[in-house]
């Protein structure tokens, strides 16, 4: 069953044109990796998914909630659709002054309306999930880089999404931090959630990723499996980005 639908998505930001016709499927219960150097159009993918971006043309959907861009949707239509999807960032976004049980339940109960009661139970599977059932009153400053991003996950997946989105979700932490993060994200993987996935982490996603997406210039210059992509690249633009990862690892 397709999850995510994406048809013929342009986006500029003044001159300078950044996605131009982009166009993917990604089934129920897949990981899609989205690779390619900076600038290639790969967050901005990303972000066009949950309406962080707004298209200039294109269709995205995800399962039964579909938006035009050709025309400026309504607030309503974009809250559909955002409402789809959860995204963790790069640098966590984790409110400060709130601890992480607070952080992980904020969305729960005040955008979703959950029951308190039901949200806290949710959140403590969820910590004991992500490896981190011992923080549930800590406050971010005292935790570490990936335990913080973990509290990001976490409080992606409260939400109960379609779709969870990572934004290059090891780039800011210490390299001895990177791989507590990427253990999480495959075990997600394995549970069959929903990803779409920007990284840099080549070798990681050719793990993890069902599909690979290699983008460059705005458009989708190779796709499919990641042991094609990854392992055997037809387009010589893919095995020169690859060869270049691949030779700082």
């Amino acid at each position: 069953m397709t999850r995510i639908e994406v048809t013929g998505l342009y986006k500029a930001f003044g001159l300078q044109q950044v996605l131009r016709g982009v166009d993917f499927e990604a089934a129920q219960g897949t990981c899609t990796a989205l690779l390619g150097p900076s600038g290639s159009g790969k967050t901005t993918v990303l972000r066009s998914l949950n309406t962080l971006e707004i298209p200039d043309q294109g269709v995205v959907r995800i399962e039964d909630v579909s938006v035009d861009f050709t025309t400026m949707p309504s607030r309503k239509e974009r809250d559909r659709l955002r409402a789809q999807s959860a995204m963790v960032f790069q640098a966590h976004n984790l409110f400060p002054h709130r601890t992480v049980l607070e952080n992980i339940i904020e969305g729960p109960v005040i955008a979703q309306k959950r029951p308190r009661e039901e949200a806290v139970a949710d959140a403590k599977v969820l910590l004991e999930q992500v490896g981190i059932s011992d923080k549930l009153d800590a406050y971010p400053a005292q935790l570490s880089g990936g335990q913080q991003q973990r509290v990001g996950i976490a409080r992606a997946l409260a939400l109960k999404p379609r779709v969870v989105l990572f934004d290059e979700p090891t780039s800011a932490l210490d390299p001895e931090l990177v791989g507590e993060v990427l253990a999480v994200i495959r075990d997600l993987a394995g549970q069959g959630w929903t990803m779409v996935i920007v990284t840099h982490e080549v070798r990681f996603a050719q793990q993890v990723a069902d599909q690979v997406l290699f983008l460059d210039g705005g458009v989708i210059v190779e796709r499919g499996p990641s042991a094609q992509v990854i392992g055997d690249p037809q387009e010589a633009r893919t095995r020169q980005f690859l060869a270049r990862i691949l030779d700082q690892v």
